[in-house]
């Protein structure tokens, strides 16, 4: 928080520099031009945030799931795991004591040099449920973990696919449930559902939740007005058919990300996509336990964006310019002191919708305490994220990351 608030400080010392510089080398009515520019600029940006929080973000906490379907199909979980033998025998059992009548656990064990294939066997002598592939280290054929999920997909019995992580765990026996009663008819291929992280003591900690829920929030959100954008591997399910119909990963195999939400931006149409939001059907991950491994993370997750759709690429882009010029135009029309009640009144107004609708979503999927945090997560991660773009254009990351 020191960094922060030293951070907010420099910036407004910086825009302050800059107005008393304009003051001394720029016309007063030139001067007057541009304060209320920053002011309309302001409110302009306000207003696109109120529309994406009242018409768009609401829709997460409003949603009603729509009636169950009476026969639940066999499905297949498939999970990739690399050198996961301490992960595994933590939460596999979850995932194989599911209360659900007919299903499979495909467990991908993707070049492992640790214990991961014994745990994986052992694990398979209680549950025939369990299936094991196997993939061996070839030095003549580098490949990432794109290649081991399509293994997975296609030693899968059944067309219903759901997908995990190795280090994620199901709230409940209810998840595989949850996420397959949405199923409801056969234009349905894709369930989009909540991939969290565990709630732990710390800052880092909430931070990291809070850029997951607001992540999380938007492309919930999107789909459910029928513009799908993106999915999280931790918890997702489509169609084998689907997958094969657009010709797996076909057209980003070349990237090291983009298993789930570049797979989920192509496929996904108006009407082909639900989201499962039930408490129960949550998937929890182990966070980052500092702030180098998370940048890192992060740095990873950002790459595929400008792979996606220009239409969706433009709604997120409108989205992200809506929130900078928010904060931006904020400080200079602080700064020039010009129209402070209606400056202060249009701040209040976003920032208590922003309360509002992040209280329903929050309460929607079991984030309730980071909501008074939440406006000053969000000015800091206006801050980090140009600096994740920036670490990406000079290193490289290695194939094989979740």
């Amino acid at each position: 928080m020191g960094i922060l608030y030293s951070s907010l400080n420099k910036l407004f010392l910086f825009f302050d520099s800059i107005r008393l510089f304009v003051l001394a080398h720029v016309d007063p009515r030139v001067f007057d031009l541009l304060k209320y520019a920053a002011v309309v600029l302001f409110v302009l940006a306000a207003l696109v945030q109120l529309w994406h929080f009242w018409f768009l973000f609401l829709k997460v906490g409003r949603y009603k799931k729509p009636p169950a379907i009476a026969e639940l199909p066999p499905a297949s979980v498939i999970i990739c795991a690399k050198n996961e033998d301490d992960n595994l025998p933590n939460y596999l059992p979850l995932l194989l004591e599911q209360d659900y009548p007919e299903y499979e656990i495909i467990v991908v064990n993707d070049c492992s040099y640790d214990n991961t294939g014994d745990v994986l066997k052992e694990f398979a002598k209680k549950y025939s449920r369990l299936r094991i592939v196997t993939i061996k280290e070839d030095d003549n054929y580098q490949h990432g973990k794109k290649f081991a999920i399509m293994c997975g997909i296609k030693g899968a019995k059944y067309e219903h696919l759901a997908f995990t992580d190795a280090d994620c765990y199901p709230t409940g026996n209810k998840w595989l449930q949850g996420i397959m009663s949405n199923y409801t008819s056969d234009t349905i291929s894709i369930v989009l559902g909540y991939g969290a992280y565990k709630k732990n003591k710390g800052l880092l900690n909430k931070l990291i939740r809070f850029d997951t829920f607001y992540i999380a929030l938007q492309y919930l959100s999107f789909a459910l007005a029928g513009k799908t954008y993106m999915g999280v591997g931790r918890n997702l399910s489509y169609r084998k058919s689907l997958f094969f119909k657009n010709k797996g990963f076909a057209s980003h195999y070349f990237l090291n990300s983009g298993d789930d939400d570049l797979f989920v931006n192509e496929a996904a149409t108006s009407t082909n996509t639900h989201v499962e939001l039930d408490p129960e059907s949550i998937t929890y991950s182990i966070p980052k336990s500092t702030f180098k491994l998370w940048f890192h993370q992060k740095r990873r997750h950002i790459t595929t964006y400008k792979y996606y759709k220009p239409a969706s690429v433009k709604r997120l882009s409108l989205l992200g310019a809506s929130q900078y010029a928010f904060w931006i135009f904020f400080v200079l029309a602080i700064l020039t002191q010009i129209q402070p009640i209606v400056v202060l009144s249009v701040f209040a107004v976003r920032l208590l919708s922003q309360l509002i609708i992040f209280k329903k979503a929050m309460d929607r999927l079991n984030e309730k305490d980071l909501l008074l945090f939440s406006p000053v997560f969000e000015l800091f991660l206006l801050f980090l994220y140009p600096a994740f773009n920036l670490a990406n254009t000079v290193i490289k990351e290695n194939k094989w990351k979740s």
